[in-house]
């Protein structure tokens, strides 16, 4: 911005946005001070820079309004944990199955975990079966970010929602 230009000629952008041409930077500094504004590099990697006549002022309240309504309209995605056992009853399976269906419609991944205790290690068979029930039953809508697999004593499984 202004005296900070340290590049000795610049294209000009005047404050109705047309092409002034390429001139010395002081030049472009007086013209811009002449309009009571500021001369801002726009793109300093161009050849030669590209620098624009505007209110520096407005220009970074303006930059810093457009990043905040960038951060509002994005979609942060969240893993959410669905913790099973490999001996889980008909009912409670049910209930964790509407919480599984209710996290995918809302857009965030799921990670459903099944926790082996004791003998039950030995078993592994049971929590892949029941891994593949449950996608089974969540249905098309779905897709195995990862697939089945044992960490220590818990076999997980990511799910993501198929958009």
């Amino acid at each position: 911005m202004n005296g900070k230009i340290t590049v000795p000629e610049v294209l000009v952008i005047d404050e109705k946005g047309e092409k002034r041409g390429v001139m010395p930077t002081e030049e472009a500094i007086a013209l811009a001070q002449e309009a009571g504004l500021d001369l801002v590099e726009v793109a300093p990697n161009a050849d030669p820079p590209v620098c624009k006549i505007l209110d520096y002022g407005k220009f970074k309240y303006q930059a810093q309004k457009k990043a905040a309504e960038a951060r509002k309209k994005q979609k942060t995605i969240e893993v959410k944990e669905i913790k099973m056992r490999p001996t889980i009853d008909t009912h409670d399976y049910e209930v964790k199955m509407r919480n599984l269906h209710r996290f995918l419609e809302k857009g965030d991944k799921v990670k459903v975990s099944i926790r082996f205790r004791g003998r039950e290690m030995s078993h592994a068979e049971l929590g892949r079966e029941l891994l593949q029930r449950v996608l089974a039953d969540a249905g098309e809508d779905v897709k195995v970010e990862l697939m089945p697999k044992m960490e220590g004593r818990q076999m997980i499984m990511i799910l993501a929602p198929a958009k």
